[in-house]
C-alpha cells in the first residue's frame, strides 16, 4: 500500500494479512505529516 502524505483524508480497505478479514485503514495528514492513523474490522 502507497500513501500519499499531499491527500489530506485518505482511507483504504485491505485484507488482515493473519485473519484474511478485511480491515479498513483511514489516515489524517497535515501538512504532509500523518497526525492520525486508524484501523477497524469491517464486520461481516
Amino acid at each position: 500500500m502507497l500513501f500519499e502524505p499531499t491527500i489530506t483524508i485518505q482511507t483504504y480497505i485491505e485484507d488482515c494479512e493473519i485473519c484474511c478479514q478485511p480491515i479498513q485503514i483511514e489516515l489524517l495528514f497535515l501538512q504532509e505529516n500523518n497526525i492520525q492513523f486508524k484501523a477497524t474490522s469491517i464486520e461481516q
